[in-house]
């Protein structure tokens, strides 16, 4: 018997297909409607595995997108549903700096993967995933690309993190002739110092597990360390965290509903 957990970000949709193990697992765009996203994400783990539908015994959504996910069981919030996840992948995660595309956040979590506390950042994208998409298009450049663009670059002052003002500020950088990689340096500083910033916000406990999309970023994540005087732990899929804790989720349920 399987469990299915959904979550439906602002800018991807991912889905894991659980049994006490990660059997399967989907990241798609959301696009325009996180409804469908849901939807299509569903039907792909069930034909990548040729399961049977019936098989899946709980459905959870998560994620802004949650609320359009008319199928599913029960949805649970994204904070909880990290908190399970990053647990799941390392038992010694205490803390986790999430960094999606339209909101960031940092979670404490108890031994068992619980949520203790936690601060979070919806009213803007500053520093989050949209925010690096934006600035990388003005610039040019792939945001998969970005790591190796700003190898060896000195970070030019990006001082606004409100997205609407940082591409201005970046437009005008680039009209007085500043070095594109100098100004990608700048950008994935100012985001990394915004993740910085958000954890000396909350008490550190051991381990430190770095999620969300931004966190392939291998220079962001090398950054937030250094500054930090940390090691971070990221998983492989960084993104998939979320959409784990909701799929462990629903495989508890199913077998307290036995």
């Amino acid at each position: 018997m399987y469990s299915v957990g959904i979550d439906s970000g602002s800018v991807a949709t991912k889905a894991v297909l659980f049994n006490g193990g990660i059997v399967e697992k989907v990241v798609i765009p959301t696009g325009w409607s996180p409804k469908k996203a849901s939807e299509s994400s569903l039907k792909t783990l069930i034909d990548k595995t040729g399961i049977k539908r019936n098989e899946i015994k709980k459905i959870i959504g998560t994620g802004y997108g949650r609320v359009s996910m008319s199928f599913v069981d029960k949805t649970v919030t994204e904070i909880t549903c990290h908190g399970k996840g990053a647990h799941f992948l390392n038992s010694k995660v205490r803390t986790i700096l999430d960094i999606g595309g339209q909101d960031s956040k940092v979670i404490n979590l108890d031994n068992n993967g619980n949520v203790m506390d936690f601060i979070m950042n919806d009213k803007c994208a500053a520093g989050t995933g949209r925010f690096l998409q934006v600035m990388a298009n003005v610039l040019g450049v792939e945001v998969e690309d970005l790591d190796e663009f700003t190898h060896n670059a000195e970070p030019e002052l990006i001082t606004s993190m409100c997205t609407v003002f940082a591409e201005s500020e970046v437009i005008s950088l680039l009209a007085k002739g500043i070095d594109k990689k100098r100004l990608a340096s700048g950008i994935v500083h100012s985001i990394a110092n915004r993740g910085v910033s958000m954890l000396n916000k909350i008490k550190l406990n051991d381990v430190i597990a770095f999620t969300g999309g931004v966190a392939k970023s291998k220079v962001i994540k090398s950054i937030i360390e250094e500054k930090m005087q940390k090691t971070l732990y990221s998983p492989s899929d960084s993104q998939i965290v979320g959409a784990l804790g909701a799929a462990i989720i629903g495989y508890d349920l199913m077998y307290k509903s036995i």
